[in-house]
């Protein structure tokens, strides 16, 4: 306990005080909620000699609720849009090109990306050398690279950042709106849905320029998009026919998430009202060196939990194989009793995941080594003299 203090109080040190935590807390927030999430709705089913993945939310869909709770990418992208734009205005007024500014962040976002390719390769090679299923191997592969999709739409509005600065959020959210009409309402092809890849995520990264802008200020904002947003989702979910998870479920006919769909955009709005209503919350909150310790742990090592999450579910499903089919690992997610099982699970998985970020935390940093950490980099109002991109 001494020795976390001291490190906490190290960290507290090292910040500055103009650093907005509590955009560090929402980031971390956001990253811990999808982690959270895959690893209560995801279960990987042995049948024999095959895994297959499977969902509780296939077979007990009134948990829908869970993913209301852990699907919070709309927050990790208003942040990425407040915090791209902020810097990019940073970097040209300070007379940074803007091929030097992108290669920065994009660095940041990929280098980790070459570990997990590498190894996936690898293990990929050896289990099929070695004559595992070809169903099971396409399965994990599957499920360890599905988080990439995730980085290349955020890399792609990243480098748009310039153009994305002062774009309106309605923009983006009325093509969202006339995709979804003319795919549900008038049959369009389902390929027109992709389109909705770019411009749902669209929106809270615009939403974050604004705050960039300082047009999300007023707590009334925060309470127009959440409840202007929650009521849209209720209303779209009730009477639309739209899924009430706002996750895959395996089996499903449609997908709130793959690409996003109206619902999932207005739900996402709603969350991006609460995150700006509890921002004051948060900087008090993280006035307190141990929990911004934690935050500041996650944020330097956000792309490692990302990326690695699922590897350490897997890691673990296949470790415990030999001991037979575990409840809450390897089971059908039919009933309470799995999810009590899961739960119980949670710290393993956890456990994994430290031992991923030991291994490969270094690849996530090796990028920014003449950077102290990124604790020590500042948030502050675009148009000052701010030392960080």
């Amino acid at each position: 306990m001494i020795a976390l203090r001291r490190t906490a109080a190290r960290v507290e040190a090292a910040t500055p005080a103009r650093r907005d935590r509590a955009v560090d807390a929402l980031r971390a927030g956001a990253i811990l909620g999808v982690v959270l999430g895959h690893w209560l709705v995801t279960a990987l089913v042995s049948d024999g000699r095959t895994l297959r993945t499977a969902s509780p939310l296939q077979h007990m869909p009134w948990l829908a609720p869970v993913s209301w709770a852990f699907q919070t990418l709309a927050v990790f992208f208003l942040v990425g849009g407040h915090v791209a734009t902020r810097g990019y205005a940073s970097a040209h007024a300070r007379g940074i090109p803007y091929h030097r500014w992108l290669r920065g962040r994009t660095a940041r976002l990929f280098k980790p990306v070459v570990a997990v390719l590498v190894l996936w390769t690898v293990v990929a090679a050896a289990l099929l050398l070695t004559g595992a299923e070809y169903a099971t191997v396409r399965t994990l592969v599957k499920l360890a690279l599905s988080p990439l999709w995730f980085l290349l739409v955020f890399a792609a509005l990243t480098a748009a950042t310039p153009l994305l600065a002062r774009l309106h959020p309605l923009w983006p959210l009325a093509v969202v709106l006339h995709v979804d009409l003319l795919r549900f309402g008038f049959g369009a092809p389902d390929g027109i849905a992709w389109l909705n890849l770019a411009a749902g995520w669209l929106v809270p990264y615009t939403l974050g320029a604004a705050w960039t802008r300082g047009e999300l200020e007023h707590r009334r904002t925060g309470w127009t998009l959440l409840l202007s947003g929650t009521a849209a989702t209720a209303g779209l979910v009730a009477w639309a026919g739209y899924p009430a998870s706002m996750v895959g479920v395996p089996g499903a006919g449609v997908s709130n998430l793959n690409p996003p769909t109206l619902a999932a955009v207005t739900f996402g709005l709603a969350q991006c009202g609460l995150a700006l209503l509890l921002r004051d919350r948060l900087r008090t909150a993280m006035r307190r060196p141990v929990a911004w310790a934690a935050v500041a742990l996650v944020n330097l090592s956000a792309m490692t939990f990302f990326l690695w999450h699922q590897t350490a579910l897997m890691a673990t499903t296949a470790t415990a194989l030999p001991a037979g089919r575990l409840p809450g690992l390897h089971t059908v997610p039919d009933g309470l009793g799995w999810v009590a099982a899961r739960l119980a699970w949670l710290p393993v998985l956890a456990l994994a995941l430290t031992l991923c970020l030991a291994a490969f935390r270094s690849w996530e940093r090796g990028g920014a080594r003449r950077e102290r950490s990124r604790v020590v980099r500042t948030h502050r109002p675009a148009g000052k003299d701010v030392r960080h991109v």
